[in-house]
């Protein structure tokens, strides 16, 4: 993939909404974290990023990090006409997946599908929103507390054959409103807007599209998403950065190709890569989805064991943890 040259560090700066009274980090040292998302996070590079980064920068973190994004899905529970079958719907699974990873943290980022690929609407951005307050209270019912990652940018000069105006007869995955990354950002300011003392909010969407503008600014061709939607390397790297910093973690500050190169060569990045991998394909099933058709398998010991094996290498290799912290 395309790797991007001379991105400052503020290139990555994200918007971070911090509600007065609430702790700037959510405390992620011992504590048991969910991600969910669509499959941008079922690709898993940026939670693989990340999970390095705690491991590499930050050794006290020490949680324990399970990953189940799913393709297609949305939280708003739409579909696009012409879609092979109905998106999968986050909260058709959000409580089996509460209750059989049991997180004291939940990661969640939606948006990209749940706009459908069209114009705004009132009607759409109501659906996004009342589903957010669907897993919100069901993540707080839960005694976890939540992180919201807004979406990430829709790169409408990656795939100019395929976008169509406001007008066109047809929207949808494939044939993209031209204009969708406004939807999006819609979708991230209905994010950053809402309060709670047990939610926060890191808007990877400003911190993405920062950062292109400013590798534009030396390549105009530059992408962080060739197909428009999914990031490729870099972008999956900025999207990591972006939550350590909001997440008030060290954020390294080598430009994204050094940094993606550097990290390629760590043997610890291998092994955290090889993990969270394994525990993704496992625990996915585990809790069951409905993608088409329904799946469901019945164990993760042989995968959690061979995840405990590899969890021990990480930490043979994983910076000694330094005496009252990091």
């Amino acid at each position: 993939m395309r790797l991007l040259r001379f991105i400052p560090l503020l290139a990555v700066a994200c918007t971070i909404r911090v509600f007065a009274g609430v702790p700037a980090v959510p405390v992620l040292e011992q504590q048991r974290v969910l991600v969910l998302g669509d499959s941008i996070t079922q690709d898993g590079r940026y939670v693989t990023f990340l999970e390095y980064y705690l491991h590499r920068l930050a050794p006290a973190t020490r949680c324990d990090l399970i990953s189940i994004g799913l393709g297609s899905e949305t939280v708003s529970g739409l579909t696009e006409p012409g879609h092979p079958y109905p998106r999968p719907w986050a909260l058709e699974r959000l409580g089996r997946a509460l209750a059989a990873v049991k997180p004291t943290v939940v990661f969640a980022c939606y948006g990209m599908n749940d706009g459908i690929y069209h114009p705004a609407s009132p009607e759409r951005l109501a659906a996004f929103a009342a589903g957010l307050q669907q897993l919100i209270a069901q993540v707080r019912a839960s005694g976890a507390r939540l992180v919201l990652l807004t979406p990430p940018i829709f790169d409408a000069r990656s795939v100019r054959d395929k976008t169509v105006p406001a007008g066109a007869p047809a929207f949808g995955y494939g044939h993209f409103f031209e204009a969708y990354d406004a939807v999006l950002a819609e979708f991230a300011a209905a994010e950053i807007a809402l309060q709670a003392s047990d939610l926060k909010v890191i808007d990877v969407h400003r911190a993405m599209a920062d950062a292109l503008a400013a590798a534009r600014t030396a390549d105009s061709s530059a992408t962080f998403s060739p197909d428009g939607v999914h990031p490729n390397d870099a972008g999956h790297l900025v999207i990591a950065r972006a939550i350590l910093a909001g997440l008030d973690l060290p954020v390294p500050a080598a430009p994204l190709d050094a940094e993606l190169k550097h990290i390629a060569s760590d043997p610890l990045f291998a092994l955290v890569r090889d993990r969270r991998s394994l525990r993704s394909e496992a625990w996915l099933p585990f809790v069951g989805y409905t993608r088409g058709a329904s799946f469901k398998s019945e164990t993760v010991q042989a995968a959690e064991a061979e995840a405990a094996r590899l969890g021990a290498a990480i930490e043979a290799l994983a910076p000694p943890v330094a005496p009252g912290g990091n």
